[in-house]
């Protein structure tokens, strides 16, 4: 095959069925690139010498393949074995993105949408579920690139997969975001930091019904005895550490900031540190998982309680 007809960049699109392929697949073709789903790897030498059809957008447009348990002869043994075959030549370099999710999370999911999973036709969802995170494991242990949807709708998915691999540049893209451990932990978070230790605006009246992103709340936050040593020595890591991830290769950071609802002191922050990224020179976009929750005093008041348990009180 000549160099001038192989794709600049092979990406194989794969994982749990209902954890996010097809949308990503999707989003993958809005941005230009060729796509083939449930194509055996077995045919992509044949699929590489096809010669581009004549009136077809000229240069070497990036190749995505979709492939899953649905995949004729799948074996995702095989298939890992395929790549390292074929990564050899270097007119191939695969990279594999797969997809994860909750088994809790895709069971919801086929009920909503009332879709029968493929490896259960006939019989409980989950039973299909759990047989297919067994196959694909394989795949899960090679792949370069890991996201779980478990916390992600289509919209957010959408974004990730227009961050990651809209831009031809292979700059790490950088991401932000705050939220509430109440609600859980992100699980695509690289760095997560606990901001409960600040004072918490949920317990001034007047503060409650605001955000992170209104003044009085940041004032309030940034009032904290504590704040003006701590907030600097975050950025100065972040800083620190961005170029080396950037020196390792590493294509997609994300910066986690966490309080106990998501609303107030994790949005300032996250708001504050994205700002001093960006007088960096670096481009990191920002989310606020949990800024539309409303205010609870439940989960509030249990953090109280279990640090006045914790100190003895």
């Amino acid at each position: 095959m000549k160099k001038s007809t192989a794709p600049k960049r092979i990406l194989l699109v794969t994982g749990l069925s209902g954890a996010g392929k097809s949308t990503a697949l999707r989003t993958l073709e809005d941005l230009g690139w060729e796509v083939v789903d449930n194509l055996p790897l077995s045919l992509l030498d044949h699929l590489l010498s096809t010669p581009i059809p004549k009136g077809a957008a000229k240069g070497r447009r990036p190749l995505a393949i979709g492939m899953d348990t649905r995949t004729r002869d799948f074996d995702a043994a095989r298939v890992v074995k395929q790549i390292k075959a074929l990564a050899s030549d270097h007119s191939f370099p695969i990279e594999t993105l797969y997809f994860d999710c909750a088994g809790s999370e895709l069971l919801r999911r086929y009920s909503e949408t009332r879709r029968r999973h493929p490896l259960a036709p006939d019989r409980p969802a989950t039973d299909g579920i759990a047989a297919e995170r067994g196959l694909m494991e394989p795949l899960r242990r090679w792949a370069d690139y890991v996201i779980d949807t478990t916390d992600t709708d289509s919209n957010a998915l959408q974004r990730q997969i227009r961050e990651r691999f809209g831009s031809g540049s292979g700059a790490a893209t950088l991401h932000v975001m705050s939220f509430g451990f109440a609600r859980g932990i992100p699980r695509n978070a690289d760095n997560v930091f606990d901001m409960r230790f600040l004072r918490n605006p949920h317990w001034v009246d007047e503060l409650r019904p605001l955000t992170g992103r209104d003044p009085p709340v940041g004032d309030y936050v940034a009032g904290d005895p504590a704040y003006a040593d701590v907030l600097p020595q975050i950025e100065t890591l972040l800083l620190t550490l961005l170029p080396r991830y950037a020196a390792e290769g590493k294509s997609y950071v994300t910066i986690a900031f966490g309080c106990t609802g998501g609303r107030h002191r994790s949005v300032h922050v996250a708001e504050r540190v994205a700002a001093r990224l960006r007088e960096a020179g670096f481009l990191p976009t920002v989310e606020h998982r949990d800024l539309g929750s409303l205010p609870r005093d439940v989960i509030e008041a249990a953090q109280r309680t279990e640090a006045a348990t914790e100190q003895g009180v």
